[in-house]
């Protein structure tokens, strides 16, 4: 775990856990304390609490203590940040709900005690319930710990670029890129409120104690700007700085961006240069910011940019510059399985055993061939025992008029062949009807969610084929977590475990293949890969011969890819497998043209994938490798 004790580049006081489980229990446990000393004191706590996918796993943890450890709340007061407006408290996207289904519903808190935004108050009732909800603040004694996550805008609460340090708590309007953030806990963008109710950033301010959350690649740029730029309204989280009392706390993949994170050198930081890892970081890092190949890189130019002990540690660059370039041309191989009869020493795979039993996990029915396609073509080519696994049904994620148009196509099937006496056209119609009266973000009916989880089973199937992996190798485990019909899902259960650990048990691979993406903006990456290592930790303890002769490789999804740095195995792609790959894709045509939860990113699946590996192949050519259409990188996990 690092601290930010004397690095110049942040000015705030920033904490990084390995992961967001240590991180969301180590704050719980402050909390919990901050509550029993005022309780002891015979005094009140007030909290400010705040909502979205980040405090889940602190609000479980709190409930826990509560629940296992007599946690009381009964002394707590609590006021949330924001409300959607206009937002009903039974909505499933209100901010109401939400705190009720995490927290509320499972600790001894008095309903009196509690404080959110009002979302059903006319508009011209709006200011006056402004007001009044910070007298509450005040007559409540002030908040004494104020919980924060940060918006890819980097809003706190809503406070969306260009609030001010002394705004307060207000209606406001709703960012453009906040709005997409949400689009798919909406069911689409066009079903977002355009408004919010949001405490502001100088009532925030006014709490004595700020601890703000970050988790996943994807927050750790605006992270950075919060961490180490200039207070500017338009990144509001920069306010933050004027706090006396402030913790930032995140995960590695949000801190990724940090200055003594990416580059430790430039802040003065001990390093061991002995470390291969670390000087590879330092080197292609130095390549790039001067945009020249590895090996053009001069002594001179490491004592300018603030790498003069790498030289005093490890000699000439010239030496360095060799090096590390060799350990990245060792990392390019066309045999992501290991190639047969071939010297492996200098090879990210083993040559024996061939061919392979390879399992590949896709949390969502088309992850394998937007993120690792290439790769999984050439693993099926050169001859291996290719399983793929797909986690979830993937079926909140297809247009209501794909699952017509199916029912109609069996309906008028069955009308034409006939082959029973209960025609599905009852089940047209049930679906039919029950769609056209859907609301904005209802919950399908199980019929429908059924409907739409084949409707991507048939297309996973139909990539697979492709890609010639035969029907018997195709998996679908549809893990429990995932089947709430709803973008927000349950925690991970022993139910998923179980499911993974029966199909590794069951497959044996010798390779396996997960998506270490944990940019997804929905979490659902995060939770499978969970199931994965707790279940090769528990096949582990229960010493499973077979894993002795195995490997584990993390690809990324469609949101963000590996660093050249962290690289251990990079698959070149031709043209032709790109085009290869392109078709695979294809064949999830319910989300071609538009996904229903595109991202942050419109474009769609495929031409992500495709940018993102000739971005990887780009790279390195820059860096003086050879030059290929595109690049899959992975890493290995070693367990």
């Amino acid at each position: 775990m690092h601290t930010a004790t004397e690095l110049r580049a942040e000015r705030l006081a920033t904490t990084i856990y390995p992961d967001s489980e240590l991180a969301s229990i180590a704050v719980a446990r402050q909390i919990a304390d901050l509550i029993r000393q005022r309780a002891a004191e015979n005094r009140t706590c007030v909290l400010g609490l705040a909502t979205g996918s980040t405090p889940t796993r602190l609000y479980e943890e709190l409930v826990r203590l509560h629940q296992q450890e007599g946690l009381s709340f009964r002394n707590v007061v609590t006021f949330n940040l924001d409300e959607y407006y206009p937002m009903q408290p039974d909505s499933l996207q209100s901010y109401v709900r939400f705190m009720h289904e995490y927290l509320f519903d499972h600790i001894d808190v008095r309903p009196e005690n509690v404080h959110i935004p009002d979302g059903t108050r006319p508009q011209e009732q709006v200011a006056e319930f402004c007001r009044r909800y910070e007298e509450q603040i005040r007559e409540a004694g002030g908040i004494d710990l104020q919980v924060l996550g940060i918006g890819r805008t980097g809003h706190i609460g809503f406070n969306e670029p260009g609030s001010g340090a002394a705004s307060r708590t207000r209606l406001i309007t709703l960012d453009h890129i906040t709005r997409t953030d949400a689009a798919s806990d909406f069911y689409g963008e066009e079903n977002v409120p355009r408004r919010a109710i949001t405490m502001g950033v100088g009532t925030i301010l006014e709490a004595r104690e700020i601890v703000l959350l970050a988790w996943g690649e994807g927050k750790a740029a605006v992270v950075k700007r919060m961490v180490e730029g200039e207070p500017t309204d338009s990144v509001p989280a920069t306010y933050l700085q004027q706090h006396p009392n402030v913790r930032v706390i995140l995960d590695e993949a949000a801190g990724a961006e940090l200055t003594r994170v990416k580059t430790p050198w430039l802040v003065g930081r001990a390093l061991d240069w002995q470390h291969a890892p670390t000087v590879r970081k330092a080197v292609t890092w130095l390549a790039r910011t001067l945009q020249k190949p590895i090996l053009k890189l001069t002594d001179e130019e490491y004592n300018e940019n603030g790498l003069s002990e790498l030289l005093a540690e490890s000699g000439l660059a010239y030496d360095i510059n060799i090096r590390v370039f060799r350990q990245l041309q060792r990392t390019i191989t066309g045999w992501p399985g290991g190639k047969p009869h071939a010297d492996d020493t200098d090879r990210p795979e083993r040559a024996a055993p061939f061919p392979k039993r390879v399992l590949i996990f896709s949390p969502h029915p088309d992850d394998d061939v937007i993120s690792m396609g290439g790769t999984l073509l050439r693993l099926v080519d050169q001859g291996h025992d290719v399983h793929v696994a797909y986690q979830t049904s993937g079926n909140i994620a297809v247009f209501d008029d794909e699952a017509i148009r199916f029912a109609e196509f069996v309906a008028e099937y069955d009308s034409m062949f006939r082959l029973d006496d209960q025609p599905a056209e009852t089940l047209y119609h049930r679906v039919a009807d029950f769609l056209r009266n859907k609301l904005p973000g209802q919950v399908d009916s199980e019929e429908v969610q059924q409907i739409k989880g084949l409707i991507r089973r048939g297309e996973a199937k139909s990539a697979c084929r492709y890609a010639g992996v035969p029907d018997s190798n195709i998996h679908f485990q549809d893990l429990p977590f995932y089947e709430t019909g709803r973008v927000r899902k349950k925690p991970i259960g022993e139910e998923d475990i179980r499911l993974t650990m029966d199909l590794l048990s069951q497959v044996q691979p010798q390779q396996v293949y997960a998506a270490g993406d944990l940019s997804d903006p929905h979490g659902t990456h995060r939770v499978c890969l969970t199931a994965i290592f707790e279940a090769i930790r528990r096949l582990k303890a229960a010493k499973a011969p077979w894993l002795a002769d195995c490997r584990v490789w993390l690809y990324r999804g469609a949101w963000q890819e590996w660093d050249v740095d962290q690289i251990e195995m990079a698959v070149p792609l031709s043209p032709q497998e790109l085009t290869r790959k392109r078709r695979a894709i294809f064949k999830h045509q319910s989300q071609k043209d538009r996904p229903l939860f595109p991202g942050a990113d419109q474009r769609e699946f495929w031409q992500r994938a495709e940018e993102r590996n000739r971005t990887t192949a780009r790279l390195y050519d820059q860096l003086g490798l050879p030059e290929y259409e595109g690049i899959e990188a992975f890493v290995r996990w070693h367990f």
